[in-house]
């Protein structure tokens, strides 16, 4: 658990101190909820780091992150590790050199959203736990600490659950949904609505690409959390 703080009164989010206006109209610009399943899969069942593997995309760079829990700082380490270390293996640069103009240049977005469609529909051989379950863990994580929660991760939520995520991303049809979505969401002109041009052509390649990349994730997550000093403590 995720020590909490003592209430002094109405708390402020802790949202609004880490973000000046300027840095949160940039980060709506380009927060896009893309591989949110693998990241808290990969966090286990541990609190701290679930928050954090959702939190990833919302602090950015040099944010000072200092005012949340140490734990979910350390969940944020964690989701920076996992983004470095799976843009860094063979197999992914030439899973990405299998897409052809326009779609190449966000090859990376499509490619984590395949990663989360390939994950839930084999979640029984990664879970004991169903995925409605994991699904409902994570939501009473989130209300637990709804103030430390960016508004642009409490609308993706919503969003969430009028669309039945993550269950839903079993199917290819809500996958090529939230890529259309997030293509919304970019100021850049960009192909994403025609993904279901090249999706079947290339499923076959996001499968092996999953299983040959996602064993080697998880061993180096193992590693890094029994090598990673834990962090705990108060706000």
């Amino acid at each position: 658990m995720i020590p909490q703080r003592p209430r002094r009164g109405p708390p402020t989010p802790v949202y609004n101190r880490l973000y000046s206006d300027q840095s949160r109209r940039h980060e709506s610009a380009i927060v896009l909820p893309m591989n949110f399943l693998a990241h808290l899969w990969l966090a286990e069942s541990d609190d701290g780091l679930r928050l954090g593997a959702i939190l990833g995309d919302f602090v950015r760079g040099g944010m000072d992150t200092s005012e949340l829990p140490l734990a979910a700082q350390r969940g944020i380490q964690l989701h920076r590790f996992i983004d470095q270390y799976m843009d860094g293996l063979p197999e992914m640069a030439e899973l990405r050199q299998r897409f052809k103009p326009p779609f190449r240049r966000y090859a990376g977005i499509i490619i984590d959203m395949a990663f989360d469609h390939q994950l839930a529909r084999r979640w029984s051989e990664y879970s004991e736990i169903s995925l409605a379950q994991f699904d409902s863990e994570v939501r009473q994580l989130l209300a637990q600490y709804d103030e430390l929660l960016p508004a642009e991760l409490k609308g993706f939520m919503r969003y969430a659950d009028r669309r039945g995520l993550f269950a839903a991303y079993q199917q290819k049809e809500e996958i090529l949904f939230s890529l259309t979505g997030l293509g919304r969401r970019l100021s850049r002109s960009n192909p994403l609505s025609r993904v279901d041009e090249i999706w079947d052509e290339l499923d076959n390649d996001f499968a092996r690409g999953f299983s040959q990349v996602f064993p080697q994730v998880q061993a180096a997550v193992t590693d890094w959390i029994s090598t990673s000093p834990k962090r705990s403590g108060r706000v």
